[in-house]
């Protein structure tokens, strides 16, 4: 496996650490189990949908946990039942945890479980403050007449 040494870069840049954390996520990653399987869908300009394969996990079984720009699903089975004699076991059915780096400003809206499938449906929701935003521009005399008023208030009132 190739290695990037990025102390030089980080020597001279400053406020770039997290960019160090979500390279070596995703080299961690790399390494991770693929176990569940999953898609990641783009439903609309801002929304996208998450769909993993847990087959065998009931609503009660799957957490859910968004903290840090970070997801986190996590699966274990309740083994309160006793269990039958299995003879082939083609479905796993094995405690699993996954992560997904969320972009800035990601919001989970919901979760729900079909056949056997967990969608998580999430969007962006840009601050309006972060938003672009129109600046009027005004014409010479009305700043001339704004500059005006400022300085005569001040010899008026004398």
């Amino acid at each position: 496996m190739t290695t990037f040494d990025f102390a030089p870069l980080f020597r001279t840049a400053i406020g770039f650490d997290r960019l160090a954390r979500l390279v070596d996520n995703a080299a961690a990653s790399a390494e991770a189990p693929s176990y569940p399987p999953y898609n990641i869908e783009k439903t609309g300009d801002d929304s996208y949908r998450l769909t993993m394969a847990v087959a065998g996990f009931s609503p009660s079984d799957i957490e859910l946990t968004a903290k840090d720009n970070t997801l986190l699903i996590s699966g274990r089975v309740q083994s309160e039942q006793a269990k039958p004699e299995m003879l082939y076991r083609g479905i796993a059915a094995r405690a699993f945890e996954r992560r997904f780096v969320l972009a800035d400003h990601m919001v989970v809206e919901g979760a729900d479980l079909q056949n056997g499938l967990l969608h998580v449906s999430l969007k962006r929701v840009v601050p309006e403050a972060l938003k672009p935003r129109r600046i009027p521009i005004g014409s010479g005399a009305t700043t001339a007449a704004i500059a005006n008023d400022s300085q005569q208030s001040p010899a008026a009132a004398a």
